[in-house]
C-alpha cells in the first residue's frame, strides 16, 4: 500500500511522496516524486533516474528539466518524475540497493508482495503504467570517460510493435547517438526485467538515456541530457521548440542511425591500458584502440576493434585482464546483414 503526500492536482509543479518502507526506528522511507502539470490536457512524460545509486547525473537533470519548467511552462500535458528511484542505494553511493545487495533495474515489473526491490519497482512500475504515458525516459550513467547516447531495446518478436515503433522514433528525436542492445536471448532476458523493457512490453514506449560517468555530476552531460528531454518535449507538442534545437556532434556516417552495442574490444593479457583513442571518436574495422603494458613499461598487447563505428567510451579501470572489454563501442552495421555483438551497455 502506497501513501501520497502533496498538494492536489492543479496547473504547476509540485512535489509529492509515496511510501516504500517503516524503519525499525519508526522512520519512513519514501520515493520523491515531482510533478509539472499544464492548463490544457496532453500527453504524459515520465523521467526516472538513479535507478543504480552510484548514477546520479541523472538526478541533476531531472531538477534542471523542471527548473526549466518553472521559467517556462508546459504548453499541455503532464511530466512526472522519480529523480530518485534507489534511495537507499544513493545514500551509500552503491549501485544496488544498500538492503539485500539487489539490482533495482533487474527487479522490474515487481511484486509487491516480493523482496524490497521488487516491492519498490512495483509501486515505481504501477504509478507509470496507470498514467498510460506516452513516453518513459529512464536516466543512467555510464562509464566514466564516455559520451552519451539513446539505447532502445531490441524487438525480438511482432508483440508490442507500436511501443517499440515509438521508441525509436523518439529516440532519434532525442539528438544524442542512436544504440541498439544486443539481441542475443540471454541479454534479452536481461532487459525484460529493467524499467524499459518491462515497459515495452506492457505497451509503453520507453527510452534509457545514458549520460556519462557515474558518481559524480558533469555539467556537460547534464546539460546534454536537460536539451535532448527538451527535443522530446518540443517533439510531443508540449513545450515550444529550442531556439537551438540539440543534436550532439558525432562523424556524420553515424548520424540518426541505429548503431549495435558490442564491448567486443577485449584484453587478453594483464597490464596497464594506454588508450589510443577517445570517446566520439569514429574507428575502422582492424584500428588500434589501446595498449597494454606490464610492470616494466613492456608492449604486451595491441587492442584492435573487430568493427566500423564509434567509440562510446573507455574501461572503468586502467588495469587490463584477459577478457575484459577496454572500449565499448557503437557499431556501423554493414547494409544488409547482422553484425556481430557482445554484451549490453554497461548501465542500465
Amino acid at each position: 500500500m502506497t501513501e501520497r503526500t502533496g498538494k492536489s492536482l492543479r496547473p504547476g509543479v509540485r512535489y509529492s511522496f509515496l511510501k516504500i518502507l517503516t524503519g525499525s526506528d519508526l522512520s519512513r522511507r519514501r520515493l520523491a516524486v515531482m510533478t509539472a502539470t499544464a492548463s490544457k490536457p496532453g500527453p504524459t512524460l515520465w523521467l526516472t533516474a538513479c535507478a543504480h545509486g552510484d548514477e546520479v547525473g541523472g538526478v541533476v537533470v531531472i531538477q534542471e528539466v523542471f527548473r526549466r519548467l518553472k521559467r517556462k511552462p508546459l504548453l499541455c500535458g503532464e511530466v512526472r518524475a522519480f529523480p530518485l528511484m534507489n534511495p537507499l542505494g544513493f545514500e551509500v553511493g552503491t549501485r544496488h540497493i544498500s538492503i539485500g545487495g539487489e539490482d533495482l533495474n533487474r527487479s522490474f515489473p515487481g511484486n509487491p508482495n516480493g523482496s524490497l526491490a521488487h516491492r519498490i519497482a512495483a509501486t515505481i512500475f504501477d504509478e507509470i503504467i496507470q498514467t498510460q504515458p506516452a513516453l518513459v525516459l529512464d536516466l543512467h550513467n555510464d562509464w566514466r570517460n564516455s559520451i552519451p547516447y539513446a539505447v532502445i531495446d531490441p524487438q525480438r518478436s511482432t508483440a508490442h510493435r507500436e511501443a517499440f515503433a515509438q521508441a525509436r522514433r523518439f529516440a532519434r528525436t532525442t539528438g544524442l547517438p542512436l544504440v541498439e542492445e544486443s539481441n542475443s536471448v540471454s541479454e534479452t532476458m536481461v532487459s525484460r526485467r529493467t524499467l524499459s523493457g518491462s515497459l515495452l512490453r506492457s505497451d509503453i514506449a520507453a527510452i534509457t538515456l545514458e549520460l556519462g560517468e557515474a558518481y559524480v555530476v558533469n555539467e556537460v552531460n547534464v546539460d546534454h541530457g536537460v536539451r535532448a528531454i527538451w527535443n522530446v518535449l518540443s517533439e510531443l507538442g508540449m513545450a515550444a521548440a529550442q531556439d537551438q534545437p540539440f543534436e550532439f556532434e558525432l562523424h556524420r556516417d553515424c548520424r540518426r542511425r541505429f548503431l549495435a552495442y558490442s564491448d567486443g574490444a577485449l584484453s587478453s593479457t594483464s597490464g596497464i591500458i594506454r588508450f589510443l583513442v577517445k570517446p566520439g571518436d569514429l574507428i575502422e574495422n582492424g584500428q588500434p584502440v589501446a595498449k597494454v603494458y606490464n610492470a616494466f613499461g613492456k608492449l604486451l598487447e595491441t587492442v584492435v576493434s573487430a568493427h566500423r563505428g564509434i567509440v562510446l567510451g573507455h574501461s572503468d579501470s586502467s588495469v587490463a585482464f584477459p577478457g575484459v572489454p577496454v572500449v565499448a563501442l557503437g557499431v556501423l552495421k554493414p547494409p544488409g546483414r547482422k553484425t556481430p555483438t557482445t554484451g549490453r551497455p554497461v548501465q542500465p
